[in-house]
């Protein structure tokens, strides 16, 4: 990162009006997403934002970088050529729950087993809303819209699940209206070297209104959800009295106070962990049973594609006596056809 250089989040807005439907989430999350960058002093020219199809696909006509609207389901190709071709760009991919993981389910996870050094922003709102109101990947099951008018019966991919399976090193989850969080959300996962995947729980005010509204509303957000910090003991809620245990394989949670629990017996976050089963389970749990998960969830140091195969090329480049396209060519079994 730039210590040179004095960044405002207005340097990364573009002088283009913003399009997106009055009240839509997708606004909160361009706001956020700008004060990070400014906070991470990279100049905009240094910046490149990759989009796929949907609404939040708009993004990069709204934001002073590069950027590049690219085709339904194909944005991690095409930011995958992106990072591999320019390293030293801070690439990141804008795609929502329809895009990433229906038609553009392949290239995800691929994208996250090869740990390209790209920062995935994945709006979800649980429907397709540029096409007008489909259930979507991660719609609910029973969920009636106009291409399940009588209710779904599919079960729905839940993102974080789906990318630490793929072996996601950094998983992390916020909310559209919570600008504080979700820009620090946005600053970890830009600092973080490989794929980051910050899923972004976002509400479509046309064709899905409310539908996180059970853990957004203010009078319940603080019991129903916990934001959780590296280091840190699970505790949550409006009175800072709730927290997780594990019984057996299984979280629970708890109220400080009763039935002989103290603070001491809440466990304690750890982020930088290896062992991907306590992160799943964090990432997988679902109100009402237990809150929903916030903040960093998993932030994993590994290798990465991008740093490897400059390492390869390097490598290569030193054991060769090959300097040119022609001598390339005619290396090996060459023949001439007269």
């Amino acid at each position: 990162m730039s210590e040179q250089c004095e960044l405002k989040y207005t340097d990364f807005k573009s002088k283009l009006s913003v399009r997106w439907c009055p009240g839509c989430g997708d606004h909160a999350i361009l706001n956020s997403v700008q004060k990070a960058m400014a906070n991470l002093k990279v100049e905009p020219h240094n910046v490149a934002v990759i989009s796929g199809i949907g609404c939040s696909s708009r993004f990069p006509y709204y934001m002073n970088t590069y950027g590049f609207h690219t085709i339904h389901g194909r944005a991690s190709a095409i930011a995958s050529g992106v990072k591999v071709a320019n390293p030293k760009l801070h690439v990141w991919q804008i795609t929502g729950d329809g895009d990433a993981l229906a038609i553009g389910g392949n290239h995800f996870i691929h994208l996250i087993r090869r740990n390209i050094d790209i920062n995935v922003i994945l709006f979800n709102n649980q429907i397709y809303g540029l096409t007008k109101g489909q259930y979507s990947p991660t719609s609910k099951r029973g969920f009636i819209s106009k291409s399940s008018p009588f209710g779904t019966i599919e079960d729905p991919f839940r993102p974080g699940e789906l990318a630490l399976g793929a072996r996601s090193q950094f998983f992390a989850r916020t909310i559209d209206k919570e600008l504080k969080l979700s820009t620090a959300v946005m600053e970890e996962a830009a600092n973080h070297h490989g794929t980051s995947i910050v899923e972004v729980l976002q509400n479509c005010v046309i064709y899905n209104d409310k539908t996180h509204e059970a853990i957004t509303d203010k009078q319940h957000k603080l019991d129903r959800t916990i934001v959780l910090k590296h280091g840190e003991r699970m505790i949550f809620g409006a009175n800072h009295d709730k927290g997780l245990i594990m019984v057996g394989l299984d979280l629970k949670a708890v109220t400080i106070g009763e039935g002989g629990i103290t603070e001491k017996d809440i466990l304690i976050h750890d982020a930088k962990s290896h062992h991907v089963s306590m992160h799943r389970k964090l990432a997988n749990m679902d109100y009402p049973e237990l809150p929903v998960a916030l903040g960093v969830i998993r932030s994993v140091d590994q290798s990465y594609y991008d740093e490897e195969i400059e390492q390869q090329l390097t490598d290569v480049q030193s054991k060769t006596n090959i300097t040119t396209f022609e001598e390339l060519v005619n290396d090996g079994d060459v023949w001439e056809v007269e």
